[in-house]
């Protein structure tokens, strides 16, 4: 697949998710064949005051390119400020969130809430695009609300303010993540735009993978909650992809030492105490599922030393 001038081995992406794509899980997820996958979502105005915590969010190491910084703003002038910057910590295209349904987001006029406003989003898309040489992607829903169901009007502007490529997510901002993805609306999408469209929501394995290649005829395929604590699922895609074929799920040993190196990621790069913290939720989803899963993972929260989880790890082997 092709983006702009930017040429991918596949057409699979790992989705951005804020609190949970950061380094540590882009270098577990990466060999198992995510074509491109995307950093946590940064704030424009964050890089533009020159956060550390900000910064942080954008570094991307060689093993894990190629990498999409995810930016979001409102402020045209901002955007297009640090959109170059966005790219000093090793991405390589930059993708504009204009999805994201958390209030502490929308509430301050970002994310999903440009969809309410597709003049300015064109405006913001428009500023990145002159401000940068590389691939500029837009990723959006369906709409604020079902009475406001905008999704093929806003790829048009996009394409028509240079974005190279869109993702739209089959939810409205209003449903978060409940009930199901509305499929239809990604089609809609890719009838109306010349640009690539990748397709988001309820992709959670192979045969999920092919009917929204189907039924949607998008370019792209998006996986984001499915692959919490499931690195395998980009994997099995791929497979089922090219065979039809349905691959078993990871043993209790693979689980047991990807969580293991995953958590060995977290604390390397984060220090002890906060990467234990964030690993709790990651331990939690490896072994959701399994025999005996819930009281352990009640060990792993309550777990405060890097050799309190190393232990619980250790004793599953």
């Amino acid at each position: 697949m092709k983006i702009g001038t930017l040429e991918l081995e596949n057409n699979l992406f790992l989705a951005p998710m804020a609190g949970v794509t950061d380094k540590a899980f882009r270098l577990i997820a990466k060999p198992f064949g995510p074509a491109l996958m995307y950093t946590e979502m940064v704030s424009g105005k964050g890089l533009h005051f020159g956060s550390s915590r900000t910064e942080s969010l954008l570094a991307a190491e060689d093993a894990e390119k190629p990498v999409a910084a995810q930016i979001f703003g409102h402020d045209p002038e901002i955007m297009g400020e640090i959109a170059a910057d966005a790219l000093k910590y090793g991405a390589v295209m930059i993708d504009i969130n204009m999805g994201c349904p958390a209030p502490k987001i929308v509430n301050n006029g970002d994310g999903s809430a440009m969809m309410k406003d597709p003049e300015n989003a064109g405006l913001v898309i428009a500023a990145v695009r002159k401000a940068v040489s590389v691939p500029v992607t837009v990723k959006f829903r369906m709409g604020w609300d079902d009475a406001h169901i905008n999704a093929v009007e806003f790829a048009k502007i996009a394409e028509a303010n240079g974005a190279d490529a869109v993702t739209v997510h089959g939810r409205t901002r209003e449903a978060f993540y409940s009930g199901n993805a509305d499929w239809s609306i990604i089609r809609d999408v890719k009838k109306a735009v010349a640009i690539p469209v990748i397709g988001n929501g309820d992709i959670t394995d192979g045969p999920s993978a092919k009917a929204m290649l189907e039924q949607t005829g998008c370019d792209g395929i998006m996986v984001g909650r499915a692959a919490q604590g499931n690195p395998w699922v980009f994997r099995n895609i791929l497979h089922y992809l090219e065979t039809k074929e349905v691959l078993p799920p990871p043993s209790l040993l693979q689980r047991t030492e990807t969580a293991t190196r995953h958590l060995e990621l977290l604390v390397k790069f984060k220090g002890e105490h906060r990467g234990i913290l964030e690993g709790r939720k990651h331990m939690s989803w490896y072994f959701k599922g399994i025999p005996g899963g819930a009281p352990l993972r009640e060990r792993f929260n309550r777990a405060c030393t890097y050799a309190e989880m190393s232990a619980l790890l250790q004793g599953l082997l």
